[in-house]
């Protein structure tokens, strides 16, 4: 299905091309326009065969105590109850 698919595209599009294509006594400024397109054409070759040196390093590093947050039972002056308290390594 791809490969036939591609394959209409294809003559589909050299068709096209070799229908509006300008006639010798139309094509006035043909020069300089294939000079822009050639030009992008070539720059856009160039430009995505630059390697980009990207460094992708590790994430950042934490030192210190190790804290989470626990739920505990915790006397308080109204009896026992439940709060969350943070302990550290």
């Amino acid at each position: 299905m791809t490969k036939s698919f591609t394959a209409i595209a294809a003559a589909a599009t050299l068709g096209l091309a070799a229908i509006a294509a300008p006639q010798q006594a139309e094509a006035r400024g043909g020069a300089v326009a294939a000079g822009i397109i050639g030009g992008l054409a070539a720059g856009a070759i160039i430009g995505s065969a630059v390697s980009h040196p990207y460094y992708y390093g590790p994430g950042p590093v934490y030192y210190g105590p190790t804290c989470w947050w626990r739920h505990e039972r915790v006397w308080t002056p109204y009896g026992w109850r439940w709060r969350h308290v943070r302990v550290c390594d």
